[in-house]
C-alpha cells in the first residue's frame, strides 16, 4: 500500500509541476516576442528583459513550417516536420538563445503546434516536402493512417471540434501511440535545449486524455537550468467563452489554460461599455477559472488582428490602462504581454527584407523601429512589470470607485493604482503606502533619484491622485521602489 501511495504522490506532484512556470524569484510576466529571430531574443533577454524584471518569453513555433506565398505570419502554424529550422533561425541559434536567456533568469516557452500538420504544399523552411492531399509528411514521418478522417468542424459537437480539421489543417490522431511518440520526441528535444514549458496551440481541438498522456510522458526539465525533477509548464489554447461544448476546465488538471474571457471582459470595461466599478470582484467572480490554473492576456497574436472583441495596440490609451490593471491586480493567472509588429491586414508578414525577417532597431528612448511595435518596451508596460514584482504577495486593499468608470486600489503597503476612462480624478484616495513622494510609473520612471513623469504625494494614509481626461494615459500607479 505504501508503494501505491508513493506512486500517487509522485503523480500528483508531477501534474502540479505542470502548472509551475519556474520563474526566478522576484520576477513575473511573460512577453510574447512574436516572430522575433532567435538571436534577437537572446540579446533582448540580456539587454532588456532581465533588467526590467520580465520572467519569460513565449517564442513563435520553432519547428519547420510550410513556406507560403507572401510569408504570412500564420505559415509558422503549418508544420511540415519537427526539424528546428524556421525564419527565426536554425537549431544552433535556438539552443544559443535558450541558454543565454536562462543564464540571465528569463525562461523560454515554445509555441507547440501538434494538433495538425500543414495544409499548404511546397518546400518547408528546412527543405523538406509534404503532400497534404495524401496526408504525407515523410520528414516526421506521418502518413494518412496517422490522421483523423477529413471533415469540417461542427462547433456544436465536442467530438467534431476535436477530430475534424481546423481551417483545413490535417488533423493528427493523438490517441495513436506512434503519433504520441513523435510528439513526445519533439517535445523532449526542446526540453533538452532548456525550455521551461510550452504554449499549446489549438489544445481545444485535441482530446484532454491524449494531452494528459503526452504531457505526463515527456522528460523532466534540463537540470543545467532547473532543479532535478522539474516538469514542463503548459498553458493551453482552449478558447472557452461559453459558445460551444468544450470547456477549459477539462484541461486544467494537467496544465494551465489561456483564459480568453479575461481580455474579452476587460475590453468591454476599458472601452466604457461595462462600468469599471464592477471589477471589484474581478477573477473567478466573473466566471473565470481559478487563477492558479490560467494564463491571462489583454490580446494575443490572433485576437489583435482578427477579433474586435479584444483591445490591441491601435487603441493605445485603453490598451495601456487594461494592461496596467492586469499587472496590478492579484488574480493569480500568469500575465502575458503581447509584443507585436505593425500591421494593416490580418495576414501581413512580419517586417522583412525579402525572406529575411528584420531585427528591431531602437530609438533613443528604447522604443522600437523597423516596423516593430514592441509594447514590452513602452515605459507604462515595463514599469508595471516592476510594479507587479514589487507588490507580489500582498492583498488587494482600499478599493475605491468614483462613479462608474473611475477606480483605485492598493496592494497592501507596497503599491497603488488609479484608473479613469471617463472624466477627471482629483481626489485623496486611501492607501496603505507610507508617507512620501512617489513617481507615477505610468507617465514616467524613477531616474537618478527623481521622477521623469508625474509625482504623487502620500500623506496620512491618503494619496492625492490627479488624472485628466485629456492625459495621454488613463492610469496612475505608484509603488515603494519608485519613491523619490
Amino acid at each position: 500500500m505504501r508503494g501505491i501511495a508513493a506512486i500517487l504522490i509522485l503523480g500528483v506532484t508531477a501534474v502540479l509541476g505542470q502548472h509551475d512556470p519556474h520563474w526566478v524569484d522576484g520576477r513575473s510576466t511573460i512577453v510574447h516576442l512574436f516572430e522575433w529571430k532567435w538571436a534577437d531574443i537572446a540579446s533582448e533577454c540580456e539587454n532588456f528583459l532581465s533588467k526590467k524584471g520580465f520572467a519569460g518569453v513565449q517564442i513563435s513555433p520553432p519547428s519547420e513550417n510550410a513556406v507560403v506565398s507572401g510569408r504570412p505570419w500564420w505559415e509558422k502554424y503549418q508544420p511540415v516536420s519537427y526539424v528546428l529550422t524556421t525564419r527565426s533561425g536554425d537549431e544552433a541559434a535556438l539552443a544559443d538563445m535558450i541558454k543565454r536567456c536562462n543564464n540571465v533568469g528569463v525562461r523560454i516557452y515554445a509555441d507547440l503546434v501538434v494538433n495538425h500538420m500543414a495544409a499548404s504544399t511546397g518546400i518547408g523552411t528546412a527543405g523538406h516536402t509534404c503532400d497534404p492531399g495524401s496526408k504525407s509528411y515523410p520528414a516526421v514521418s506521418y502518413s494518412s493512417e496517422n490522421f483523423h478522417a477529413t471533415c469540417d468542424i461542427n462547433y456544436n459537437d465536442a467530438a467534431s471540434i476535436r477530430n475534424c480539421e481546423l481551417s483545413g489543417l490535417k488533423d493528427l490522431d493523438q490517441s495513436q501511440d506512434y503519433v504520441r511518440g513523435k510528439i513526445i520526441e519533439y517535445m523532449n528535444h526542446l526540453i533538452s535545449l532548456g525550455v521551461a514549458g510550452f504554449r499549446v496551440d489549438a489544445a481545444k481541438h485535441m482530446w484532454p486524455a491524449d494531452l494528459s498522456a503526452i504531457f505526463g510522458s515527456v522528460n523532466d526539465l534540463n537540470t543545467d537550468f532547473f532543479p532535478s525533477g522539474s516538469r514542463a509548464m503548459y498553458y493551453q489554447e482552449v478558447i472557452d467563452t461559453g459558445s460551444d461544448p468544450v470547456y477549459n476546465t477539462e484541461y486544467t488538471g494537467f496544465g494551465r489554460v489561456c483564459e480568453f474571457k479575461y481580455g474579452m471582459e476587460l475590453a468591454k470595461c476599458f472601452r466604457g461599455s461595462n462600468p469599471l466599478k464592477y471589477l471589484t470582484n474581478w477573477g473567478v467572480g466573473w466566471g473565470m477559472a481559478d487563477g492558479s490554473k490560467t494564463a491571462v492576456f489583454i490580446d494575443n497574436h490572433d485576437t489583435e488582428r482578427s477579433n474586435s472583441a479584444y483591445l490591441n495596440y491601435k487603441e493605445d490609451k485603453a490598451y495601456k490602462a487594461a494592461i496596467a490593471f492586469m499587472l496590478a491586480h492579484p488574480y493569480e493567472g500568469l500575465p502575458k504581454v503581447m509584443s507585436s509588429f505593425y500591421f494593416d491586414s490580418s495576414d501581413q508578414a512580419p517586417p522583412a527584407n525579402g525572406d529575411d525577417v528584420l531585427s528591431p532597431g531602437f530609438n533613443d528612448d528604447g522604443t522600437c523601429t523597423n516596423g516593430w511595435v514592441c509594447q514590452h518596451r513602452w515605459s507604462p508596460i515595463f514599469n508595471m512589470v516592476e510594479f507587479r514584482n514589487t507588490v507580489s504577495g500582498t492583498e488587494l486593499t482600499n478599493w475605491w470607485s468614483g462613479g462608474d468608470n473611475q477606480i483605485a486600489f492598493s496592494r497592501g503597503d507596497k503599491g497603488l493604482i488609479a484608473i479613469s476612462i471617463n472624466g477627471d480624478i482629483n481626489s485623496n484616495i486611501p492607501t496603505g503606502l507610507p508617507d512620501g513622494t512617489y513617481c507615477d510609473v505610468i507617465s514616467g520612471s524613477l531616474s537618478n533619484g527623481s521622477c521623469t513623469g508625474k509625482t504623487v504625494t502620500v500623506s496620512g494614509g491618503s494619496a492625492y491622485i490627479s488624472i485628466s481626461s485629456g492625459d495621454t494615459n488613463a492610469a496612475v500607479a505608484i509603488h515603494v521602489n519608485a519613491k523619490c
